[in-house]
Protein backbone atom coordinates (compact mmCIF):
# COMPACT_ATOMS: atom_id res chain seq x y z
CA UNK A 1 0.00 0.00 0.00
CA UNK A 2 1.44 3.35 -1.21
CA UNK A 3 1.90 6.14 2.09
CA UNK A 4 -0.04 9.18 1.87
CA UNK A 5 1.46 11.85 3.89
CA UNK A 6 -0.73 15.37 4.30
CA UNK A 7 1.84 18.03 4.80
CA UNK A 8 1.09 21.58 5.55
CA UNK A 9 -1.35 23.97 3.65
CA UNK A 10 -3.39 20.79 3.17
CA UNK A 11 -1.16 19.38 0.49
CA UNK A 12 -1.70 15.22 -0.19
CA UNK A 13 1.56 13.68 -1.15
CA UNK A 14 2.60 9.97 -1.91
CA UNK A 15 6.15 9.95 0.36
CA UNK A 16 8.05 8.56 -2.59
CA UNK A 17 7.45 11.76 -4.64
CA UNK A 18 8.49 13.63 -1.54
CA UNK A 19 11.33 11.61 -1.11
CA UNK A 20 12.35 11.83 -5.18
CA UNK A 21 11.82 15.82 -4.57
CA UNK A 22 14.09 15.86 -2.15
CA UNK A 23 16.87 14.20 -3.52
CA UNK A 24 16.45 15.97 -6.51
CA UNK A 25 17.18 18.99 -5.25
CA UNK A 26 20.17 18.01 -2.99
CA UNK A 27 21.57 17.08 -5.84
CA UNK A 28 21.02 20.44 -7.58
CA UNK A 29 18.45 19.79 -10.19
CA UNK A 30 16.08 22.87 -10.10
CA UNK A 31 13.07 23.61 -8.32
CA UNK A 32 10.75 23.89 -11.05
CA UNK A 33 12.21 20.47 -13.44
CA UNK A 34 12.49 18.54 -9.85
CA UNK A 35 9.00 18.97 -9.47
CA UNK A 36 8.18 18.35 -13.02
CA UNK A 37 10.14 14.90 -12.85
CA UNK A 38 7.61 13.52 -10.27
CA UNK A 39 4.88 15.11 -11.70
CA UNK A 40 3.42 17.73 -9.85
CA UNK A 41 3.54 21.60 -9.95
CA UNK A 42 6.13 23.71 -9.34
CA UNK A 43 3.92 25.56 -6.80
CA UNK A 44 3.01 22.25 -4.68
CA UNK A 45 6.65 21.88 -4.44
CA UNK A 46 7.13 24.97 -3.23
CA UNK A 47 4.68 24.50 -0.79
CA UNK A 48 6.00 21.16 0.84
CA UNK A 49 9.34 22.94 0.73
CA UNK A 50 7.90 25.93 2.55
CA UNK A 51 6.83 23.17 5.27
CA UNK A 52 10.03 22.15 5.95
CA UNK A 53 10.63 25.25 6.82
CA UNK A 54 12.45 26.48 3.33
CA UNK A 55 15.26 23.38 3.41
CA UNK A 56 16.12 20.53 2.12
CA UNK A 57 15.45 17.47 4.69
CA UNK A 58 18.38 15.42 4.93
CA UNK A 59 17.83 11.62 3.59
CA UNK A 60 15.18 9.77 5.36
CA UNK A 61 16.23 7.47 8.30
CA UNK A 62 14.69 4.03 8.36
CA UNK A 63 11.21 4.34 9.77
CA UNK A 64 11.05 8.21 9.87
CA UNK A 65 10.19 11.38 7.55
CA UNK A 66 12.93 13.21 5.74
CA UNK A 67 10.36 15.85 7.08
CA UNK A 68 8.69 16.90 10.38
CA UNK A 69 5.75 18.87 10.44
CA UNK A 70 6.62 20.51 13.78
CA UNK A 71 9.84 21.76 12.49
CA UNK A 72 10.98 25.44 12.79
CA UNK A 73 9.73 27.51 10.10
CA UNK A 74 12.53 30.30 7.92
CA UNK A 75 10.08 32.73 10.14
CA UNK A 76 10.33 31.45 13.30
CA UNK A 77 14.01 30.61 13.25
CA UNK A 78 14.29 34.47 12.65
CA UNK A 79 11.97 35.21 15.36
CA UNK A 80 13.78 33.43 17.84
CA UNK A 81 16.98 35.30 16.88
CA UNK A 82 15.88 38.69 16.91
CA UNK A 83 14.09 38.27 20.11
CA UNK A 84 16.89 37.10 21.97
CA UNK A 85 19.07 39.72 20.15
CA UNK A 86 16.82 41.93 21.28
CA UNK A 87 16.69 40.74 25.01
CA UNK A 88 13.98 38.93 25.04
CA UNK A 89 14.16 36.35 27.66
CA UNK A 90 13.72 32.15 26.81
CA UNK A 91 9.53 32.24 27.84
CA UNK A 92 8.73 35.21 25.71
CA UNK A 93 10.44 33.58 22.78
CA UNK A 94 8.32 30.46 23.73
CA UNK A 95 5.26 32.45 23.70
CA UNK A 96 5.84 34.44 20.88
CA UNK A 97 6.62 31.16 18.59
CA UNK A 98 2.83 29.69 19.88
CA UNK A 99 4.28 26.25 19.59
CA UNK A 100 2.93 23.33 21.55
CA UNK A 101 4.57 20.79 22.85
CA UNK A 102 4.46 16.77 21.85
CA UNK A 103 3.63 15.39 25.45
CA UNK A 104 4.16 11.88 26.13
CA UNK A 105 0.98 10.70 25.09
CA UNK A 106 2.31 11.03 20.92
CA UNK A 107 5.27 9.09 21.46
CA UNK A 108 5.50 5.76 19.09
CA UNK A 109 4.49 2.84 21.10
CA UNK A 110 7.91 1.66 20.11
CA UNK A 111 9.53 3.57 23.27
CA UNK A 112 7.48 1.87 26.29
CA UNK A 113 9.07 -1.72 25.27
CA UNK A 114 12.48 -0.57 25.80
CA UNK A 115 12.91 -3.07 22.45
CA UNK A 116 14.81 -0.49 20.22
CA UNK A 117 17.17 2.00 20.95
CA UNK A 118 17.83 5.30 20.26
CA UNK A 119 14.58 6.97 22.47
CA UNK A 120 16.45 9.07 25.74
CA UNK A 121 14.93 10.47 28.99
CA UNK A 122 16.40 13.76 30.36
CA UNK A 123 16.44 16.20 33.24
CA UNK A 124 18.41 18.22 35.27
CA UNK A 125 20.00 17.79 38.45
CA UNK A 126 20.47 21.22 40.31
CA UNK A 127 23.02 22.16 42.63
CA UNK A 128 22.79 24.66 45.94
CA UNK A 129 20.04 27.57 45.75
CA UNK A 130 19.39 26.34 42.37
CA UNK A 131 22.41 28.46 40.86
CA UNK A 132 24.18 25.79 39.03
CA UNK A 133 22.84 22.42 37.22
CA UNK A 134 24.46 19.45 35.22
CA UNK A 135 22.05 18.42 32.36
CA UNK A 136 21.35 14.35 32.34
CA UNK A 137 20.59 12.03 29.43
CA UNK A 138 19.50 8.36 29.72
CA UNK A 139 19.27 6.04 26.63
CA UNK A 140 16.57 3.44 27.34
CA UNK A 141 17.17 0.61 26.08
CA UNK A 142 21.25 0.35 27.45
CA UNK A 143 20.53 2.73 30.16
CA UNK A 144 23.88 4.76 28.75
CA UNK A 145 24.35 7.90 30.36
CA UNK A 146 25.29 11.29 29.13
CA UNK A 147 26.19 14.38 31.13
CA UNK A 148 26.03 17.77 29.63
CA UNK A 149 28.29 20.13 31.11
CA UNK A 150 26.33 23.87 31.95
CA UNK A 151 28.70 26.44 33.20
CA UNK A 152 26.51 29.85 32.41
CA UNK A 153 23.04 30.73 33.67
CA UNK A 154 20.49 28.41 33.50
CA UNK A 155 18.42 30.42 30.67
CA UNK A 156 16.40 28.19 27.79
CA UNK A 157 19.35 29.63 25.40
CA UNK A 158 22.38 28.23 27.26
CA UNK A 159 21.42 24.94 27.41
CA UNK A 160 20.02 24.78 24.09
CA UNK A 161 23.60 25.94 23.02
CA UNK A 162 24.93 23.00 25.60
CA UNK A 163 22.80 20.21 24.90
CA UNK A 164 22.24 20.57 20.99
CA UNK A 165 25.77 19.60 20.27
CA UNK A 166 25.50 16.73 22.49
CA UNK A 167 22.62 14.94 21.18
CA UNK A 168 23.46 15.85 17.18
CA UNK A 169 27.01 13.89 18.24
CA UNK A 170 25.16 10.56 18.54
CA UNK A 171 25.17 8.34 15.85
CA UNK A 172 21.47 8.89 13.44
CA UNK A 173 19.58 5.57 14.64
CA UNK A 174 20.30 7.12 18.00
CA UNK A 175 18.65 10.10 17.72
CA UNK A 176 15.56 9.34 17.92
CA UNK A 177 13.17 10.58 20.77
CA UNK A 178 14.33 12.33 23.48
CA UNK A 179 11.52 12.93 26.50
CA UNK A 180 12.00 15.51 29.28
CA UNK A 181 10.34 16.76 32.52
CA UNK A 182 8.64 19.96 32.06
CA UNK A 183 11.35 22.34 33.12
CA UNK A 184 11.66 26.00 31.70
CA UNK A 185 15.02 24.95 30.38
CA UNK A 186 13.11 23.36 27.93
CA UNK A 187 11.73 26.14 26.09
CA UNK A 188 13.27 26.50 23.05
CA UNK A 189 12.60 22.67 22.53
CA UNK A 190 11.54 23.15 18.81
CA UNK A 191 15.17 24.98 18.35
CA UNK A 192 16.68 22.01 19.55
CA UNK A 193 14.67 19.18 17.60
CA UNK A 194 15.52 21.20 14.36
CA UNK A 195 19.44 21.55 14.96
CA UNK A 196 19.72 17.93 16.79
CA UNK A 197 17.08 16.12 14.55
CA UNK A 198 15.81 14.46 17.26
CA UNK A 199 11.59 14.39 18.45
CA UNK A 200 11.31 15.69 22.31
CA UNK A 201 8.27 14.66 24.03
CA UNK A 202 7.37 16.19 27.38
CA UNK A 203 6.19 14.09 30.53
CA UNK A 204 2.98 14.91 32.22
CA UNK A 205 3.34 17.21 35.24
CA UNK A 206 4.43 15.41 38.59
CA UNK A 207 4.77 12.24 36.75
CA UNK A 208 8.79 11.03 37.24
CA UNK A 209 7.94 7.86 36.58
CA UNK A 210 7.30 8.43 32.77
CA UNK A 211 10.94 9.27 32.78
CA UNK A 212 12.18 6.04 35.09
CA UNK A 213 15.38 5.24 33.96
CA UNK A 214 16.63 9.32 34.44
CA UNK A 215 15.15 9.01 37.82
CA UNK A 216 16.57 6.25 38.93
CA UNK A 217 20.21 7.06 37.08
CA UNK A 218 20.02 10.72 38.92
CA UNK A 219 19.68 8.85 42.25
CA UNK A 220 23.18 7.50 41.17
CA UNK A 221 24.51 10.59 40.49
CA UNK A 222 23.86 12.28 43.71
CA UNK A 223 26.62 9.88 44.94
CA UNK A 224 29.32 11.84 42.79
CA UNK A 225 27.05 15.21 42.84
CA UNK A 226 25.98 15.67 46.31
CA UNK A 227 22.14 17.69 46.74
CA UNK A 228 23.27 21.19 48.47
CA UNK A 229 26.86 21.85 46.71
CA UNK A 230 27.62 23.83 43.63
CA UNK A 231 27.81 22.22 40.56
CA UNK A 232 30.12 24.73 38.68
CA UNK A 233 33.39 23.44 40.22
CA UNK A 234 32.47 20.30 38.26
CA UNK A 235 34.72 20.47 34.71
CA UNK A 236 33.33 18.71 31.45
CA UNK A 237 36.44 16.18 31.76
CA UNK A 238 34.76 15.38 35.33
CA UNK A 239 31.39 14.82 33.76
CA UNK A 240 33.29 12.27 31.16
CA UNK A 241 34.52 10.96 34.02
CA UNK A 242 31.59 10.11 36.22
CA UNK A 243 29.40 8.95 33.04
CA UNK A 244 32.55 6.30 32.27
CA UNK A 245 32.34 5.13 35.85
CA UNK A 246 28.29 4.81 35.63
CA UNK A 247 28.54 3.35 32.14
CA UNK A 248 30.81 0.56 33.61
CA UNK A 249 28.41 -0.61 36.63
CA UNK A 250 26.79 -3.96 35.70
CA UNK A 251 23.33 -3.81 35.68
CA UNK A 252 20.69 -6.77 36.68
CA UNK A 253 18.10 -5.21 34.26
CA UNK A 254 20.96 -5.46 31.56
CA UNK A 255 21.89 -9.12 33.11
CA UNK A 256 25.02 -7.81 34.72
CA UNK A 257 26.13 -6.68 31.50
CA UNK A 258 27.43 -2.92 31.43
CA UNK A 259 25.56 0.14 30.25
CA UNK A 260 28.55 0.95 28.10
CA UNK A 261 28.59 -3.34 26.53
CA UNK A 262 24.77 -2.99 25.94
CA UNK A 263 25.48 0.62 23.72
CA UNK A 264 28.27 -0.63 22.20
CA UNK A 265 26.72 -3.87 20.87
CA UNK A 266 23.95 -1.08 19.96
CA UNK A 267 26.63 0.22 17.61
CA UNK A 268 28.79 -3.16 16.61
CA UNK A 269 31.92 -0.46 18.07
CA UNK A 270 32.90 1.31 20.89
CA UNK A 271 31.54 4.77 21.36
CA UNK A 272 33.73 7.30 21.90
CA UNK A 273 32.46 9.94 24.17
CA UNK A 274 33.02 13.55 23.03
CA UNK A 275 34.03 16.09 25.81
CA UNK A 276 32.57 19.41 24.75
CA UNK A 277 33.11 22.69 26.50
Amino acid sequence: MLEVVLMPHGVKVLAGQRERLWASLRAGVGLEDAASSIGVSADAARGWLAGCGGVIPPPSRAGRPGCRVQRLTLEERETIGLMLAAGHNDTEVALALDRDKSTISQRPAEVADRAVPGHWEGDLIVGSNNGSAIGTLVERSSRFVLLVHLPGRRTAEDFSHAITPTIAALPDQLRRSLTWDNGKEMALHHQIALEADIDIYFADPSSPWQRGSNENTNGLLRQYFPKGTSLRRHTPEDLATVARELNGRPRKTLDWRTPAEAFNDILGKPYETTVLH
